[in-house]
């Protein structure tokens, strides 16, 4: 079984759940897990983790992202992307009337903190079915807004189309396709998001990922291991302690560990650290200050 994490290049039409069950295909194990859906009309990175890596997901998943859109001024769909069916439209005057500069600052004001409302057509669950279940079905239900981060919007471009792309800097949680709903909205016509790229997520960058056709490639020429990224390649944030002889036999059990069965730990005491054993990566422990221990958050052997 490999153990680590894949930067996969998602494209257009496959779902992430695709892309898990074709890796499974390709590489002839069960365990595969992906650490952030993308729509099947939005493409790029795709980190996936592989056997050990799985219980890393529900972390990855917190990070934040860096997105390219691009928005098409003058509509609105259920959807909130040019997938779905146009239900508002702006009339060609006020569309004309929209400079760039207004554009710009529109988007700006969205910089910062702000309540979302997500997209019906989403997997958000309320009342213990998801959102897009209940549109599908044409019931409609009151969505409460959730609070998401735009850290930046960034590169901003009229393309030669009359749409306009831009980077974005957000934090989990966040629907690109209402946030261009809402820059609409703010503009004083409708938008929707015609195309998406994931550009980057915890430090993997879209330049970086590949395709499933390369992935195979690779696998079937026994070179894969080249693209698979160790399970602490993403765990950099945590500092990283070796454990002692005779704190082995606890960590191997999963107990906790006194901050004096750490090498070279000293007075220091962060609240998460990576810790090894014989220079293998073991486990993330977390600090109890009441207690001076480090109790395991996840183990990996």
């Amino acid at each position: 079984m490999i153990d680590g994490i894949i930067n996969v290049y998602k494209e257009k039409g496959f779902t992430s759940f695709d892309v898990v069950a074709k890796l499974r295909g390709i590489l002839k194990q069960k365990k595969i897990g992906h650490t952030g859906t993308l729509d099947p009309m939005a493409e790029g990175v795709l980190l996936v983790c592989l056997g050990k890596a799985t219980r890393l997901v529900d972390l990855l998943t917190e990070g934040d992202k860096i997105y390219r859109a691009k928005m098409q001024l003058g509509i609105e769909t259920d959807t909130e992307d040019i997938t779905g069916t146009p239900v508002k439209r702006s009339d060609a005057e006020a569309v004309a009337a929209i400079t760039p500069s207004g554009v710009e600052e529109a988007i700006r004001s969205f910089e910062g903190e702000y309540d979302q409302i997500p997209p019906m057509y989403s997997a958000l669950k309320k009342d213990g079915k998801k959102l897009y279940e209940y549109a599908r079905a044409g019931v409609t239900v009151e969505l409460e807004p959730r609070r998401v981060q735009i850290y930046s919007i960034s590169d901003l471009i009229l393309e030669e189309d009359g749409s306009y792309s831009f980077d974005v800097h957000c934090s989990k949680g966040t629907y690109i396709r209402s946030l261009v709903r809402d820059i609409g909205r703010k503009l004083g016509c409708y938008a929707v998001l015609t195309e998406l790229l994931r550009k980057e997520v915890h430090g993997f960058y879209v330049q970086d990922s590949r395709t499933l056709s390369e992935i195979e490639a690779r696998q079937q020429e026994g070179s894969l291991q080249d693209w698979i990224l160790p399970v602490d390649a993403l765990l950099t944030e945590y500092h990283a302690y070796s454990v002692l002889e005779a704190g082995k036999k606890y960590l191997t059990n999963g107990n906790k560990l006194s901050p004096r069965l750490f090498e070279n730990m000293g007075n220091r005491r962060d609240r998460r650290i990576r810790v090894y054993m014989d220079g293998t990566f073991a486990a993330l422990y977390d600090y109890i200050e009441a207690e001076n221990i480090y109790k395991p958050f996840k183990m990996f052997i």
